[in-house]
């Protein structure tokens, strides 16, 4: 394909028919070439032998001087439609433009391949196509009413020579622009416009022949986008050399105008309001221009909103055209005059307020005695208001009991006065607010506390939900017309605004509820004057001097104001230095007593001095905090943090304010010796299924001390990386009991940690794998027993890592899977041979009967 490949000229197959008079366009393109991706093309003409050059996208010389004036006109014009295509265009086309067209491209490719031109043969025919419309001057403007049906013919003939078709098409313009109807292609088929496919296929749409080679276009149930200027559109269509069809000329003649008078359906009244228990009176006028004889079948609907449909909306009334009239006994429906229709609907009631719209269907008579219906209108909607007959009550609140001081009861009450035209079937219910009471102008919407239903069902609002449930905020009827609303406890979150309101509720026929009236009352304002709370913690240290295992001691007292009957939760907590890793940031929790006198440890973690805190209530203001056998891990900053709580409501303790003392420091004054640790390894690089060995050394630089006065806690860890970016993984820990402990492992290699020297600890890996690798460091908490005899626990001393890498043993890795490998190979084959040569031997035996040959000795020449 690759050495076939070549520059490639395309013209259409001829020859192209064209007609007389028309524009014709002939493209050109090239393809597969080497170059610019823009081509340049050269167009020339022949009658008979030789080409005369027409025109050429490069050269403005190129034009012989018999074409130089139609070009020059542009009646003979290149029009580019891409890098490579472009179209030969000849605008009025005459029989002296018969006969062959050559394109050809210049060339820009590095080696001649391909073709560079090609040529089409074009045929020139005269116009024979002939449209018309109808002879009858009268049928050029109808006017009809909606629902009509009307004809419309077109005449189209053509003379050609040549095996033509036509396709006519039926168009309408109601606008600027024209639109398809329905059309009978140049194939025979039938294909409607866009929009009138379901009008097709019901039939109200048609497109016939007749006589005298006419087309017939039938219009049933016209509506109003019917209307206007009607066309008949005749194209005529040739089958080209390569089996296409192409349409070789098109003409039109307009028709008829058509106007469709509209049927409309009006409530001739507007927005009506009515007071209950009064009628309601519509009527719906039916506005058409039809003068034979019809009918009308109407329906009235109600809706809640006016943008329903008809599905959604609710049949009030009907009556059909025969002037049967749907039963109901509040709803009538009657007939005033040919085109207007009455609904009368009596005893009003508040729900009867909504949209009213009706809908009208004109029905004619046919031939054979039955009614068509030919149009059908909805009128818009016309809203309805029925004003209900509001009782006259007045509202007044006021505080039956106001707060003094925190938690105090408080209980409002909302009283119904001056009820004047209630009926027996009017209710009321409540309604409670609360607002916040702000000084200046500033303005804060109304929070619902609580509200009652037409049922008396009380719903709670989202302020004061959980104290509405659990008892705290009681709401209630005092008398028939009396509600009130008590708070147990009002704390200083209560103080504000209070204000009810006062809902009428009117009963109606389907025995259902409806709000009638809402009356507010004045707000009440809950408020007292209240002071801060203040709340002073001073800690003293009892002992001023102490050494390291004797007793720490120290006593928080707290003053407080204005606080009714407080009581005091103490949490103390400690500073250490930023070395100790036990606590990140640096302040720990550690023993709390709270407001019942309950003890709990916090953050204390030491499992060897569970009891060495102490947190006791000396007085109802006093504690004291103990610590025994202290150690050097325990120096910083200790303070107590007292809570006041105050008695809150159902017996339950609230949150007064926080207080914090100054710090207490133990610091210890020490000259003991000081440990350094590194980890040693005298092959850091091994084989798996090898052991590993690492040190953790220890020196000790200071004061010498006795191997009996020192104990060590060691930890072995792993970072499985070679930069120390994850997050470490305890191997295994030496106590200094001299009790082992291991972590859970994977692997099938295993660990052992023992203490080879008072100061030395060795961890082997044994039998290590891949995953083995990485940094390790061991971790050293030390032991000093004192001169009290007291062991006192040391900082941790962290080793700097060492790198343990783990390579694998090719040699032993491949040696049994090539022993295995080779002796199935071995027996393979000697299988093979033993069911080759067994085969041969009996399963493939064959007989093979041989001619015997008689065995004669050859005699000379000269004896035959």
């Amino acid at each position: 394909l690759a050495l076939c490949r070549g520059r490639i000229v395309r013209v259409p197959k001829g020859p192209l028919i064209r007609v007389l008079g028309t524009e014709v366009a002939i493209p050109c393109s090239v393809s597969d070439y080497d170059g610019p991706s823009e081509q340049n093309f050269d167009w020339e003409f022949s009658r008979e032998a030789d080409f005369v050059r027409i025109v050429s996208t490069w050269d403005s010389t190129f034009t012989s001087e018999e074409y130089q004036k139609r070009v020059g006109r542009g009646d003979i014009k290149l029009r580019r439609s891409s890098n490579d295509a472009v179209e030969l265009v000849i605008r009025n086309i005459q029989p002296a433009d018969q006969g062959r067209y050559k394109c050809s491209t210049p060339s820009t490719d590095a080696t001649v391949q391909g073709n560079y031109d090609a040529e089409v043969q074009v045929k020139v025919i005269s116009d024979g196509l002939s449209v018309s419309g109808s002879k009858a001057r009268s049928s050029t403007s109808l006017r009809l009413s909606e629902g009509d049906s009307f004809k419309l013919r077109c005449s189209a003939t053509t003379t050609s020579p040549e095996h033509t078709h036509l396709h006519v098409t039926w168009q309408v313009k109601s606008g600027s622009s024209w639109r398809d109807i329905l059309s009978l292609t140049h194939e025979g088929k039938f294909q409607p416009g866009p929009g009138y496919e379901e009008r097709y296929r019901s039939g109200d749409i048609r497109l016939d022949t007749g006589a005298n080679d006419t087309y017939r276009l039938s219009v049933s149930q016209a509506s109003s986008a019917d209307g206007g200027a009607y066309r008949c559109l005749v194209s005529e269509w040739v089958r080209g050399a390569d089996g296409s069809w192409q349409k070789i000329q098109e003409k039109n003649v307009e028709i008829a105008t058509v106007s469709i008078q509209r049927t409309d359906v009006v409530i001739s009244t507007s927005n009506v309001s009515v007071t209950e228990r009064d009628s309601l009176d519509l009527t719906c006028n039916i506005t058409t221009d039809r003068s034979g004889i019809f009918q009308a079948e109407v329906m009235w609907y109600f809706s809640a909103s006016p943008d329903d449909t008809l599905s959604d909306a609710q049949l009030l009334l009907s009556m059909d055209h025969d002037s049967v009239v749907s039963d109901s006994t509040l709803i009538s429906l009657s007939h005033v005059d040919r085109n207007s229709y009455r609904l009368l609907v009596r005893d009003v009631d508040v729900e009867d307020s909504g949209y009213y719209f009706c809908e009208a269907a004109i029905w004619v008579p046919l031939h054979n005695g039955s009614w068509h219906k030919v149009v059908e209108r909805t009128s818009a909607p016309v809203s309805v208001v029925v004003t209900a007959l509001e009782p006259d009550y007045d509202v007044f609140l006021n505080a039956s009991k106001t707060p003094k001081f925190s938690d105090d009861p408080t209980e409002i009450n909302c009283r119904i006065t001056n009820v004047q035209d209630t009926e027996a079937n009017i209710r009321f219910t409540v309604s409670w607010y609360y607002r916040q009471h702000l000084p200046g102008d500033d303005v804060v919407a109304e929070e619902l506390l609580a509200s009652m239903d037409a049922d008396w069902t009380l719903l709670l609002g989202d302020r004061g939900r959980e104290r509405i449930q659990n008892g705290e905020i009681i709401f209630y009827k005092k008398s028939a017309d009396t509600f009130s609303m008590r708070i147990q406890w009002t704390s200083e979150s209560d103080r504000g605004d209070y204000f009810c309101v006062i809902s009428a509720w009117s009963r109606h026929r389907n025995n259902s509820w409806v709000k009638s009236k809402d009356v507010t009352s004045t707000p009440v304002n809950i408020f007292w004057a209240t002071q801060d709370y203040t709340l002073t913690v001073e800690a003293v240290k009892l002992k001023p001097f102490f050494v390291a295992g004797h007793t720490f001691e120290m006593t928080c007292k707290v003053s407080s104001k204005n606080i009714k009957t407080p009581r005091y939760s103490v949490l103390i907590t400690a500073e250490k230095p930023l070395t100790d890793q036990s606590s990140p940031n640096g302040t720990t929790r550690i023993i709390s007593l709270n407001q019942d006198s309950v003890v709990r440890l916090e953050d204390w973690t030491d499992q060897t001095r569970v009891d060495g805190v102490v947190l006791e209530k000396v007085q109802e203001n006093e504690f004291r905090y103990r610590m025994y056998q202290t150690q050097i891990s325990d120096a910083g900053l200790y303070r107590c943090v007292v809570t006041a709580w105050s008695p809150g409501g159902g017996g339950m303790w609230r949150e007064a304010v926080n207080g914090l003392s100054n710090p207490i420091q133990i610091d210890f004054q020490t000259s003991g010796p000081v440990f350094n640790v590194s980890v040693h390894s005298d092959s850091p690089t091994i084989y798996q299924g090898e052991v590993a060995d690492l040190l953790c050394i220890i020196t000790m630089e200071g004061m010498p001390l006795e191997p009996d006065d020192m104990s060590f806690d060691v930890s072995w860890f792993a970072v499985r990386s070679f930069a120390l970016d994850r997050e470490p993984i305890l191997l295994a820990s030496l106590d200094r009991r001299g009790i082992v402990t291991q972590s859970r492992r994977n692997g099938s290699s295993d660990l052992s940690l023992e203490r080879i020297s008072p100061l030395e600890f060795r961890l082997r890996v044994h039998g290590c794998e891949d995953h083995d690798f990485g940094n390790h460091y061991c971790v050293v908490t030390p032991w000093v027993r004192s001169a009290t005899g007291v062991w006192q626990r040391e900082p941790d001393i962290k080793a700097k890592p060492i790198f343990l890498s783990v390579k694998m043993d090719v040699l032993n890795a491949f040696k049994y899977p090539l022993l295995i490998g080779i002796g199935l190979a071995t027996v393979i084959g000697l299988l093979s041979c033993l069911i080759g040569y067994c085969s041969s031997r009996w399963c493939c035996k064959k007989e093979v009967q041989e001619t015997r040959r008689e065995r004669r000795r050859l005699m000379s020449m000269e004896m035959d």
